[in-house]
């Protein structure tokens, strides 16, 4: 017999997979170019050049042993040590490369991290709506609780005085998210600032650290000039999840890191203990060709002035049609408020239209739909007709 558990969540299907795969069979009868798929966050902007260079180096100067072979279970040394050096240089991170444990992406990222941290199935992570859905999956894994922080939809920053209320002796780590995927709101270094100060009072009050688990895929798809934070400089018990997979356009590669800075309580513990959890899940030795392509290519991203233009075109055409949107600031996601209560019937009635946008239930975030702009221009401005027969429904 298969795990009832794990055949419940294989079972569970995916809204975003499902529209995906809806528009690709759509594109077979009415012709790609009548599809207008906006649900899944895949980046189109190419990988900038130096992934290409990176690769074509490494073939032409390093033995097959040595591309292929296995690299130590946290990761290269030299890779991680490049990293301290890069985090130290950009964000004074006081780091080491014993600090940093390479892994594939940031879905492996969260789930070690959370595997580290959690002790107890009373043990609860709480989670900011609106949040990417597989951290729910990522909690139960962990073999904890999640704790969902209902959105503050008038800013879309983090509801302080609803999260002191979910804190509990039992809680041990808040997931933070920004720039947001789905919203594209970037937290303000006011928020982290009262944020720092609230968990910090209300660790002393508990008698351990809730640490801030900080998930940071988008972290260089940011807008209107506004800086990017370093997590741990406002909040010392940070744990940091980075992933490649949108700053370099690779996602299909499946590399990032988990950062555990000195500054954070235990951190040799917690350390050891991520160590621990990548070996328990099989997380060990991430990819070793692209462990090297990011050593070459850091501080470099793909054109992030393509999703800004993107982010122009769709708000300011959604909003002059007489759609409800959250401004983004960071990311390549608008969130949209459904005209109707009901967002997955909004959805339906898009798809009808063979518009692909999400509803946002499954985020936390019921009555908003994300629509994603990592996609060629030219279909956004395509799009523009079925959105304005979307509208009109309501009108």
């Amino acid at each position: 017999m298969a795990s009832k558990e794990m055949y419940a969540l294989g079972s569970q299907a995916s809204v975003i997979r499902d529209l995906f795969a809806y528009g690709q069979q759509q594109a077979a009868v009415v012709g790609k170019e009548n599809v207008f798929d906006f649900s899944i966050g895949n980046p189109t902007v190419p990988a900038p050049a130096c992934v290409k260079e990176a690769i074509e180096d490494i073939m032409e100067t390093r033995e097959s042993a040595a591309i292929h072979g296995y690299t130590a279970a946290a990761g290269d040394t030299a890779v991680r040590q490049g990293l301290a050096d890069f985090m130290n240089q950009t964000y004074d991170a006081q780091v080491r490369a014993d600090n940093f444990y390479m892994t594939c992406g940031a879905a492996a990222s969260l789930t070690i991290s959370l595997k580290a941290l959690v002790e107890s199935p009373d043990d609860e992570i709480i989670l900011i709506a609106p949040f990417f859905p597989e951290y729910t999956v990522f909690v139960q894994n962990a073999n904890a609780k999640s704790v969902v922080l209902p959105p503050d939809t008038e800013h879309f920053q983090i509801s302080l005085d609803a999260l002191e209320k979910a804190i509990t002796p039992h809680t041990r780590a808040v997931i933070i998210n920004s720039p947001n995927n789905p919203s594209g709101v970037v937290y303000s270094a006011d928020t982290y600032e009262k944020l720092a100060a609230l968990l910090t009072r209300k660790s002393q009050e508990i008698g351990h650290a809730i640490y801030i688990i900080s998930d940071e895929p988008y972290r260089e798809i940011i807008y209107d000039g506004l800086p990017i934070l370093y997590v741990p400089k406002f909040y010392k018990d940070t744990i940091i999840c980075y992933s490649y997979s949108k700053s370099l356009s690779l996602p299909g590669e499946r590399i990032g890191y988990v950062l555990v800075p000195d500054c954070a309580a235990d951190a040799k513990e917690v350390y050891t203990a991520v160590c621990g959890a990548g070996r328990s899940m099989g997380f060990v030795c991430a990819p070793h060709l692209f462990q090297d392509v990011v050593l070459k290519c850091l501080g470099q991203t793909s054109d992030m002035n393509i999703y800004d233009e993107n982010r122009k075109l769709l708000y300011n055409g959604l909003k002059e049609m007489g759609y409800d949107c959250v401004y983004p600031s960071g990311a390549f996601y608008l969130f949209v408020k459904s005209p109707e209560a009901d967002a997955k019937a909004f959805s339906d009635k898009a798809k009808k239209l063979n518009l692909l946008i999400v509803p946002a239930d499954s985020f936390g975030c019921p009555g908003y739909v994300r629509v994603s702009y990592c996609v060629d221009p030219d279909m956004i401005k395509r799009s523009f007709a079925a959105f304005k027969k979307l509208m009109e429904q309501y009108q």
